[in-house]
Formats: C-alpha cells, sequence, structure tokens
C-alpha cells in the first residue's frame, strides 16, 4: 500500500514540474486567453461549442501547439487509481482476476497496424502503448468519435522507465479513410477505423511498434469523481457562467443529472460539475488556465482516493474498470503487476517539436519537417542518436513539404 501511494505521488509531482517546463508555452496560452460573449445554448452541444471556436481563433493562432490536455491527465488519473486498486490485491489473485475482467476488450490486427521490421528490431527493448482519450459520451467508443487526446506510454523493459508522449492532435499526417491514404490530422484515423486505424496512424508517421492500447472517454471522468464522492474545488466567480453552460450540455449528452454552480468559492463538485470545470477555457489564461484546472481536479481526486478503504475502492473498481477499453490481455496486465513498484516517470515530450499552423480546408498542425521530428524523437525517447528515419517517414515527410511548402 504505501509502495502504490509513492508512485501515485511521484507521477503527481512529476505533473507539477512538467509545470515549469511548459512556461514559455503557458505564457503562449496566456496571450490568447479568451473573452465572454453572447453564445447560444444551442452551441455548447457536445464538441460543437469548441469546434465553433477553434475556427473562430484558426487565424490569430496557427502557431499555437494545440493539444487537449482535458482527457490527456485524466488518462493519467484513471490508469494511476486503476494501479492503486490493483496493487492492493497482489495478494489475492480471484479478486485481481475479476477486478481486470470487468474491463471492456477489443480484439484488433496486430499485424496491420504499420509496424516494418525494422523499427520491431530497433525498439525490442521498449513496449509502447497507446492511450486514448476520445471525444464521445455514453458507452460510446466506435467510428465517428475523434481520438482528442494521444499519449503513448513508452515503458523501456530493461530499467522500468516510463516517458510519456503526447502528440498534437492536429498534427498534419497520413491516416486511411475507407482504404484511401490522405493527408489529415491524426486525430480524425480514430474516426475513421478506431483504435487500430489510430495505431497504424502513428506507428507509420513516427516508426513506432505500438500494438496495445488503452482508450477512455468523458462518462469515465464523471463516474470517476462521482465513485469518489466528488471532490472538493475552488470556482472563480468568472467561471461560473461557463461552467454553467457545460453543466448543460454534459448533463443533456451524458444523460447524468446535476445542477448548477450558483456561487464563487470553495465547494464540492460532483462529476459533471468537475468535468464542466475542466472544460472552461474562455477565461483569462486561455488553455493554460484549463491545464491549471485539470490538475486541480486531479489533484482532489487522488487525495480523495487516498481516504478510500478497501470497501470503498471495491466499488469505485467496480465502477470505473467497465468504462475502460483495451486489447492487452488479462495475462499482460497480470505481467505488469509485479513491476508497479520499480515503474518511474522520467520524461514527458510533447510530439511534434517543431510546427507550423497552416489553413487549407481546415487548420493543421504541419510537422516541419516529418523526418527531422521524428529523429529527433527516436534520439530523445529512446537513445538512437544516429538515428534514420524509415522510408515510409521520409515519404510521407516529403509529400507533406510538397502539399504545404513548409520546409523549415
Amino acid at each position: 500500500m504505501p509502495i502504490i501511494r509513492r508512485n501515485i505521488l511521484t507521477i503527481l509531482k512529476f505533473k507539477k514540474e512538467g509545470k515549469k517546463k511548459m512556461s514559455t508555452k503557458g505564457k503562449r496560452m496566456a496571450d490568447n486567453s479568451g473573452k465572454e460573449g453572447d453564445i447560444s445554448p444551442e452551441n455548447y452541444k457536445y464538441g460543437a461549442y469548441e469546434r465553433n471556436k477553434e475556427r473562430e481563433e484558426e487565424n490569430n493562432m496557427r502557431k499555437k501547439k494545440k493539444m487537449n490536455k482535458g482527457l490527456k491527465i485524466f488518462l493519467i488519473i484513471l490508469l494511476v487509481l486503476v494501479i492503486f486498486i490493483l496493487g492492493l490485491g497482489v495478494a489475492g489473485y480471484t479478486f485481481v482476476n475479476g477486478k481486470i475482467g470487468k474491463m471492456q476488450k477489443e480484439n484488433i490486427d496486430t499485424t496491420a497496424v504499420g509496424i516494418n521490421e525494422e523499427t520491431k528490431q530497433e525498439l525490442k527493448g521498449y513496449r509502447n502503448i497507446a492511450l486514448l482519450g476520445i471525444d464521445s459520451r455514453a458507452d460510446d467508443y466506435g467510428l465517428g468519435n475523434r481520438s482528442d487526446c494521444m499519449m503513448i506510454a513508452s515503458i523501456n523493459q530493461e530499467t522500468n522507465e516510463i516517458k510519456l508522449i503526447s502528440v498534437y492532435r492536429d498534427t498534419y499526417v497520413y491516416v486511411m479513410e475507407n482504404g484511401t491514404k490522405r493527408l489529415d490530422k491524426i486525430t480524425h484515423a480514430y474516426s475513421y477505423g478506431g483504435a487500430q486505424n489510430t495505431l497504424k496512424s502513428l506507428n507509420e508517421a513516427m516508426d513506432l511498434n505500438i500494438t496495445e492500447f488503452v482508450t477512455v472517454n468523458f462518462d469515465a471522468v464523471i463516474a470517476a469523481v462521482d465513485s469518489l464522492g466528488g471532490v472538493y474545488i475552488d470556482i472563480d466567480k468568472s467561471e461560473i457562467k461557463y461552467v454553467n453552460d457545460y453543466i448543460d450540455a454534459t448533463s443533456e449528452s451524458s444523460g447524468v443529472k446535476s445542477s448548477h454552480i450558483t456561487h464563487s468559492g470553495r465547494q464540492k463538485l460532483d462529476g459533471v460539475q468537475a468535468v464542466s470545470y475542466t472544460r472552461v477555457r474562455y477565461t483569462a489564461g486561455g488553455d493554460y488556465k484549463r491545464t491549471e484546472r485539470m490538475r486541480t481536479v486531479v489533484e482532489a481526486m487522488l487525495s480523495k482516493a487516498k481516504t478510500l478503504n478497501v470497501g470503498q475502492l471495491n466499488s469505485f473498481a467496480d465502477t470505473i474498470l467497465p468504462k475502460i477499453r483495451t486489447n492487452i490481455s488479462t495475462s499482460e496486465i497480470w505481467g505488469l503487476i509485479p513491476k508497479l513498484a520499480s515503474f518511474k516517470v522520467t520524461e514527458s515530450i510533447g510530439w511534434p517539436y517543431d510546427t507550423k499552423g497552416i489553413t487549407l480546408d481546415r487548420w493543421y498542425g504541419v510537422p516541419v519537417t516529418l523526418q527531422s521530428n521524428v529523429e529527433k524523437l527516436h534520439k530523445e525517447a529512446f537513445g538512437q542518436d544516429d538515428y534514420e528515419a524509415s522510408d515510409t517517414v521520409k515519404e510521407m515527410s516529403a509529400a507533406i513539404v510538397k502539399k504545404t511548402g513548409y520546409s523549415k
């Protein structure tokens, strides 16, 4: 129990330190803070409001690297809490096995996810797992949903060090749509072909060997907070209008009833209210402030989880695990449990490193160039100092340059 908690605190500490490393980016985000305006309630239906605002901001935010950090952070908290629960029952095979069995399993064809033989050999010491946060509500993980958050947990199997690689959702690369290869946002890969198509896009664009994935949606976050009995958050007066608008939209799309925030100050939020709070983006500080809200909710969830007794954690597991979807087998998960104490998150990487925005039919984040970004990734994440990108990456990089004209 103490070991698991120390790991949770280590990850939380790492997240805080990561904030300092992103200070430059944070300043850019703060400079692009939004302003309040008249917003139709109809536009708050899930996804519509954010997408409309994105279109309005494209002209003055083209150089900004965009990533949905909300699901990124919640992916981490959900996985940490799952590990926390499973760690309690390491001594009880029946208990842990029963909990693992509650997760939804999805089989994919791992021979068709874009891994070339050379990459397979070069990365054989690394286990790369895709963590996908999709923009759906309810129990829907099917086609048509975008993977608004894509992270790769890269585990060095010799040292058990973990590097978290966050892939910007608007990154302009090849994706497959109905059997046709086209340049598009990588976030659309899930919409066109689910987890398997997303893994294929990630592997081919980054020279990776991903065959495993874990997927969650916002319903899992709502359920997580509610299962913890809510969390205490300090609400600022300027946030109330936006939080309430999001509460209406989130309640409608999730089918979970909630109530409006009526006053500022520290107060207990339920799952819908907490998710709505983290979605607020258009106040002073913009995306950077939203990231702080995510961190605040994460800390509140961790603090609450540490106070639960075994019975409450058992109930929490029964609520949350069925909302997680993965192709990692029960035996593979069992294989990870003995290593939990030695796992250590050592670095967080945002990828691509160098991008430039362009508006074609819509706004895209263009890696400049894809080849140089991939080679830098392999040097920093996998210690391959003299790495040369595969022919697949070189071909894709050339196609991107030809389409956008961005060569440097």
